[in-house]
């Protein structure tokens, strides 16, 4: 029976009402949670010894109790509001599957398999990189912040603390009738209040029968709802979702729209009644979410099918495929796209139109032409470079880079025109050291020629392999070939990473002391002015491979040093033997180099001999030549 005070008459918590209190908060939690009843047993069997041997000036604390329930609903989720001591996080589940499958990746459009055929790549689907598929693991954080119009619904847990002359705390489930039930005050009917009353309302019911605490009212845990995805979603289903949930959550935990589906119109059915149409644009392109509802129980989300598609290419802040909701012009397509980039030229486009494929094809238009002209579905919108274009030589600003022998060493910024050797006079010329016949000289366009000369040569190479792997060999037991040909590709694939150097070989005498004026620089040029070296090298399978002094004496030849390292072994190929120079040529011995005088810096290389029935194993030496001596592509080309 509630304790009430006499008429004109307050009775103190301090006696009688706060053992009252605790003993009834603890035998309502009792049976909501089944394993907290022998705990309960026993606070409630002290609290009433307490009663007995109360005294006026004495305290009752009220220990909170561990209220986390053993059990839970496989389909149900609960999302620990603010202020609550749940760790972790709870992910949206959908009822109908498992939440660790995994989603197939979505397929293309047929208008985004034109537009990759059109454009020579695959151009994304403005907002699928956000909705789908990496973004599907959607959670909601422990700590979630619950929104002051929140209204109170059925299975929300409410948490009530008093402080003050009565110190505890209890946790209250809202039945199917909206209720609350308090002990000693009775039912509180929580019926259309929103979060911002809460506090207030349970207030006002607990302070119709005592004073003198203060309480604090919070949402512990909300209750689950669920919600309907259909249309042309990724996964359409029924999915359950927390209380807070949005449109848009639900619809990113069900994959987003698939290729078919529209992220222009998300719509919002309620009893029946559509209550919301979501454009995606707003959130994905503006940042606003005014516009995205929070869901109710029993809401369907439905994807229709996707509007006109259009597309912007080229220079482009955002090259993607956008899709149309009204009267869009194409300068409205073109915002859509976040406009041209620092590099595009900002006066001409192209467009692509489906009506103009069998008469022009396409037309240029002036950027002022947009704004008047309607965007259509299918087309496409390039947006031409500018400041990418290569320039002219004469037109470049240079930026070299001169090191080594020189008198100053660094980098200098040279009008469009200069020749190397006006950039030598520009460092103080050379020093007393300097090897101008070994200069490296190394250029951006003469690189990325080797690189794709080297990248041919690298697959003709791997052709000989395959070919070699059908053909197989008479002579060789199937392990000995299986072997050979993993090794070649081992290897092929280690030329595959390979990086030319990009030096350009300059026509000038062993004895020159100034680089030629009639090289003109380019932007990124690097040249680099060795010591002068007075070594000749001789490597491969010789005898006793090593560096020997040039004998300032007589005038020696190639062959004189290839006898001073022993001769060539019996496995050497005699005709294949090649030196390569300081100033980066290569001679090879059916050109005369053994026979040629030797000079500073040369290097001479004797490859193995094989025969036909190895062709793998000459890939091979020739492989390990490259990298050991570190040649460039021009000695591949010379030893072929």
């Amino acid at each position: 029976m509630p304790i009430s005070p006499p008429p004109g008459r307050t009775v103190p918590f301090t006696r009688g009402i706060i053992p009252a209190i605790a003993g009834s908060l603890l035998a309502l939690a009792a049976p909501a949670f089944a394993q907290q009843e022998s705990q309960q047993n026993s606070q409630q069997s002290g609290q009433r010894d307490d009663d007995e041997s109360e005294t006026a000036t004495t305290s009752t604390q009220f220990t909170p109790l561990d209220i986390t329930p053993t059990t839970r609903s496989s389909s149900e989720r609960d999302v620990t509001a603010e202020g609550s001591s749940g760790s972790g996080t709870d992910k949206i589940n959908r009822a109908s599957s498992s939440n660790d499958a995994k989603r197939p990746e979505p397929k293309l459009s047929e208008f985004e398999q034109f537009l990759a055929s059109m454009a020579g790549r695959k151009v994304p689907r403005f907002g699928a990189n956000l909705l789908v598929p990496s973004a599907t693991d959607y959670s909601v954080p422990s700590a979630l912040v619950i929104p002051p119009d929140y209204p109170i619904g059925v299975g929300d847990v409410i948490a009530i603390n008093l402080t003050g002359s009565v110190v505890g705390s209890a946790e209250f489930p809202v039945d199917a009738n909206g209720r609350i039930f308090l002990p000693n005050i009775g039912e509180v009917s929580l019926i259309g209040v929103r979060y911002r009353d809460l506090k207030r309302h349970v207030s006002q019911a607990i302070g119709a029968q005592y004073r003198g605490y203060d309480v604090s009212v919070s949402i512990k845990k909300l209750h689950g709802i669920r919600v309907f995805v259909t249309g042309f979603a990724q996964q359409p289903g029924v999915y359950t979702v927390n209380s807070l949930s949005t449109l848009l959550g639900a619809l990113i935990a069900a994959g987003g729209p698939n290729a078919g589906g529209s992220l222009r119109s998300v719509k919002l059915y309620r009893n029946g009644q559509e209550v919301q149409d979501f454009d995606l644009y707003d959130i994905l392109r503006k940042g606003d979410r005014s516009r995205d509802p929070i869901l109710r129980n029993e809401d369907v989300l439905f994807v229709p099918p996707v509007g006109k598609q259009v597309a912007v290419i080229g220079s482009a802040n955002e090259e993607a495929i956008y899709e149309l909701r009204g009267q869009e012009t194409l300068e409205d397509l073109l915002a859509y796209a976040g406009g041209p980039n620092q590099l595009a030229d900002p006066d001409r486009v192209i467009l692509y139109r489906l009506a103009d494929r069998d008469s022009i094809g396409s037309r240029e238009l002036p950027r002022a032409q947009l704004a008047l002209s309607p965007a259509e579905g299918g087309d496409v919108l390039q947006i031409l470079a500018k400041g990418s274009l290569a320039r002219p030589i004469e037109k470049q600003s240079v930026l070299v880079r001169l090191e080594g022998e020189v008198q100053r060493p660094g980098n200098y910024f040279v009008a469009p025109g200069t020749s190397v050797g006006e950039v030598v006079r520009l460092a103080g010329g050379f020093t007393s050291r300097a090897f101008v016949y070994g200069t490296v000289f190394s250029r951006a366009t003469v690189r990325e020629q080797q690189r794709e000369s080297f990248r041919a040569a690298v697959e003709q190479l791997e052709q000989m392999v395959n070919a070699a792997a059908l053909t197989g060999y008479a002579s060789q037991s199937q392990p000995d070939r299986e072997a050979q040909l993993a090794s070649a590709r081992a290897l092929l694939q280690r030329m595959r990473s390979a990086e030319p150097d990009g030096r350009l070989v300059m026509d000038i005498a062993p004895t020159a002391t100034a680089l030629p004026e009639t090289v003109v620089l380019e932007n990124n040029d690097r040249i680099i002015v060795p010591p002068r070296v007075d070594t000749v090298g001789v490597f491969g399978a010789v005898y006793r491979p090593a560096s020997f002094l040039l004998e300032p004496a007589r005038t020696g030849k190639v062959k004189d040093y290839l006898e001073s390292a022993g001769g060539v072994q019996r496995s050497a190929d005699k005709g294949a033997i090649f030196v390569v120079h300081a100033n980066g040529a290569v001679e090879t011995k059916r050109r005369g180099a053994l026979n040629a005088t030797a000079l500073p810096g040369d290097v001479l290389f004797v490859p193995v001999r094989t025969q036909s029935s190895t062709l793998l194993a000459k890939i091979k030496d020739i492989t390990q030549i490259i990298f050991q001596a570190g040649i460039g592509a021009a000695a591949l080309a010379a030893i072929k």
